[in-house]
């Protein structure tokens, strides 16, 4: 069988029992803590997948288990996140099939395939950080509407494939195109739901970075993450990557669609926040990432020796790339520089360390704060709104130093 057969099997087989919740746990009692309330999930096996925490199953929603961002700057593919909008998923994907049109305000109108794709166009590579734009919506307060996410819904990968530019210019943008509207081939379930179609700006479309990709981690596609390919955004949060990618539009308008002039919109105020409860009064459309970090090498309610603390973590940004990283040991009090590591790339997560000497025993709060290029630092206290959307507060890590007997 070859790999386009075996891929499609795969969906058949396996994808489809996942659509109906019935893959089963991967062992008993194989559920993780989200880390708020009533945030216990089930971890599912889904083809060419590791055991994920089930977020809901149709459509399906799959998040990483956030131990993973310790093990290395790459997330492999197996444990990349999964993020569908429509319960209508494909389910028989023949690669040498999918097509991809653009049409619309373009002087040449072009079908390609993915054998068209990879002999027209240079290829090009990128580190980059896929997130979606409501993770860690679950830890909002008060509580909000949507699917309850912790903060495993984002990935590091490298992607490979065309310039979106380079297939654009193919087609000819004409004079006075404004957006470009992109859908792929999964499908609404009822006839009421809107299509998931994105609409980006003609300008943010025709710079250099973003991509139609085929692949991932120098492997295809996963078929959960878009085969054969996908639109990727780097900076951007990942609703505009999307999956399946099969038509272009481009518009000599601003698209007006559900899923882009509704969905997806945070306040328009200057921190996108507005007092908790209430609705905005003016909203505006979510695009780029703001800058987070974490701490990845530890877990809430770890226990530790005293003495010598040794920490890692992770940062990014919208693509301005991490300037620094700070942490607190007690409360945002005072804060200590850490050094950061390897730079992969701006879209990339930036990992960092720091030891923190005379670690006494008792309760302890670990926060780490980052420092973007573009000026952007961290706020110490996360603007509500009603879509949990864009979080990235410094997060407090709640631990236990344990007393060594010497």
């Amino acid at each position: 069988m070859d790999d386009a057969a075996t891929r499609r099997a795969l969906l058949k087989a396996g994808l489809a029992a996942g659509l109906l919740g019935l893959a089963g746990r991967t062992r008993a009692g194989a559920w993780l803590d989200q880390g708020f309330d009533n945030g216990w999930r089930e971890l599912a096996p889904y083809p060419q997948k590791m055991p994920l925490l089930r977020i809901t199953a149709r459509p399906v929603h799959l998040e990483t288990p956030f131990s993973q961002f310790d093990h290395s700057l790459i997330t492999p593919n197996e444990a990349v996140f999964v993020r569908y909008h429509l319960a209508g998923h494909p389910l028989d994907i023949d690669p040498a099939a999918h097509t991809l049109t653009i049409d619309g305000k373009v002087k040449r109108p072009l079908t390609l395939t993915l054998a068209d794709l990879q002999k027209r166009f240079e290829t090009v590579r990128q580190t980059v950080v896929m997130q979606c734009a409501g993770n860690g919506r679950g830890l909002s307060q008060p509580r909000v509407q949507g699917a309850q996410l912790g903060n495993g819904s984002m990935a590091c990968v490298e992607m490979a494939g065309a310039r979106l530019s380079d297939v654009l210019a193919a087609a000819g943008v004409m004079d006075g195109a404004r957006q470009i509207a992109c859908r792929g081939t999964d499908q609404p379930a009822l006839e009421q739901t809107p299509p998931f179609i994105r609409s980006l700006d003609l300008a943010d479309a025709l710079r250099p970075e973003p991509m139609i990709a085929w692949e991932m981690n120098g492997r295809p596609l996963p078929v959960l993450n878009g085969y054969p390919i996908r639109l990727v955004i780097p900076g951007f949060y990942a609703a505009y990557w999307i999956k399946h990618l099969s038509h272009i539009e481009v518009l000599d308008h601003v698209f007006d669609g559900w899923f882009a002039s509704q969905a997806y919109t945070v306040p328009d105020t200057p921190d996108n926040g507005v007092p908790p409860g209430t609705k905005p009064d003016k909203t505006t459309r979510l695009t780029r990432m703001k800058v987070r970090s974490f701490i990845t090498n530890l877990a809430r309610g770890d226990a530790v020796p005293d003495g010598r603390l040794a920490l890692r973590g992770i940062a990014f940004d919208g693509g301005s790339g991490i300037r620094r990283v700070d942490v607190s040991a007690d409360g945002g009090v005072s804060w200590r520089q850490a050094e950061l590591g390897p730079d992969a790339g701006r879209f990339a997560f930036r990992p960092w360390t720091l030891a923190l000497d005379g670690v006494k025993p008792g309760p302890l709060t670990l926060m780490a704060r980052a420092a973007a290029n573009d000026g952007q630092v961290q706020p110490l206290a996360q603007p509500w709104n009603p879509g949990g959307y864009a979080r990235n507060v410094v997060e407090r890590l709640e631990i236990m130093v344990a007393e060594t007997k010497r």
